[in-house]
């Protein structure tokens, strides 16, 4: 029992340190309800395991200043992979979470999973000025299905050389724990730590890009579904579409992208819808930018965006009622307010629930975000438990 207590205290502190920054002996005993003596005990065995040094002091009131604790920045280090069909970008942040060195690395021609991901590491940590051998944890963002009872990711029409084996072939290789998320739901991790979805236990992330994910937050916890498959809600099957089964393969591209909801708001559609309401763009996002910013001239294609949107978003509304949708990704970015206002509205015509609707509120690039923020949590339980 006094064994458990104790990491229950170095934890509690090591915490609290972690959110609120320095702080001194009083004011960790105060926050955390430990007595005096017990503060200094804490702070004593942490400072021995090297997870806390001296900080500084606080001027103030009679007497000597008091000594301020904070975590040491070095005493972990964690790396978070964002692995795209066109750049893989890396970024190496110390245990508080700020981000020690990003680099971005180009595929140029490599096949190989592992050694794409040896390079975008290794390069990182140059860049941050970091042992490989130091990294506690490291989580790679990937499109497509990721299977959590094996770790490998299932399907991904952008990433082919992404198979089953690889997860443990990247851990061999890198010589430590590998985790490999699917992207969007790593976007709805950072969605709920730093943006419109903080404090939300309930709530899912519509990705509007090249394609549509949706990331499903339920209890305060991912729910990636048995398979992995939970949020492939380009698959959902919409009145009036063909069925992707149906749908015969266009050159290129598998049928099974070709129907369902994907075929009323993938990138190409987007685009050629807006052509039709006077709007050009190089890609999706440029085209309901433009919409956006023409007023009154471009609602015609903001409601009809919004209305395909609306379908998906409706049907899953019935079934998990979460109260809050964040709309991401390029095209929901683009779209802003203006968008989400009206996929608020047409849900509401739809069908009895009427979530509210918010554009991501994530800066930088979202998926990188959520990768570093699932090895923090992933470091700081390991050495926080120790």
């Amino acid at each position: 029992m006094p064994r458990l207590l104790r990491e229950i205290n170095d934890r509690a502190a090591l915490e609290l340190l972690l959110t609120s920054g320095p702080l001194t002996r009083g004011q960790i005993g105060e926050l955390t309800g430990l007595s005096k003596v017990t503060a200094s005990q804490t702070l004593a065995r942490l400072e021995e395991r090297g997870l806390v040094e001296v900080a500084g002091e606080q001027a103030g009131g009679r007497g000597p200043n008091a000594t301020l604790y904070g975590i040491v920045p070095s005493s972990a280090y964690v790396a978070g992979l964002d692995v795209g069909p066109e750049f893989v970008t890396t970024a190496v942040a110390d245990i508080r979470g700020r981000i020690v060195g990003e680099v971005t690395v180009a595929p140029d021609g490599h096949d190989d999973p592992v050694a794409l991901v040896h390079e975008a590491v290794v390069k990182a940590c140059r860049s941050a000025k970091v042992a490989l051998s130091r990294l506690r944890a490291v989580v790679i963002g990937t499109p497509g299905v990721v299977d959590p009872r094996t770790g490998d990711v299932r399907f991904s029409f952008d990433l082919p050389g992404w198979h089953e084996g690889i997860h443990e072939a990247i851990a061999r290789d890198l010589r430590r724990e590998v985790r490999i998320e699917n992207d969007v739901n790593l976007v709805a991790v950072a969605e709920r730590t730093l943006g419109a979805a903080r404090g939300v236990d309930d709530f899912v992330l519509l990705w509007v890009g090249r394609g549509i994910g949706l990331g499903v937050v339920l209890n305060g916890r991912l729910h990636r579904g048995r398979s992995g498959s939970a949020g492939e809600i380009g698959y959902l099957p919409v009145p009036g579409v063909p069925l992707a089964a149906d749908v015969r393969a266009v050159p290129g591209r598998p049928p099974s992208l070709a129907g369902g909801l994907q075929s009323l708001v993938s990138a190409e559609t987007v685009v050629g819808l807006a052509a039709s309401y006077g709007f050009a763009g190089r890609n999706a996002a440029e085209c309901v930018a433009a919409a956006v910013a023409a007023g009154p001239g471009g609602e015609a294609l903001l409601d009809d965006v919004a209305g395909r949107l609306a379908l998906g978003v409706a049907s899953v509304c019935v079934v998990l009622d979460p109260g809050l949708v964040v709309l991401a990704g390029e095209v929901g970015r683009a779209g802003g307010d203006a968008l989400t206002a009206r996929i608020e509205e047409a849900v509401a015509r739809i069908c009895p629930v009427r979530p509210r609707v918010a554009a991501s509120e994530v800066e930088g690039n979202p998926v990188l975000r959520g990768a570093v923020l699932e090895a923090l949590e992933q470091a700081r339980e390991e050495i926080f438990s120790v």
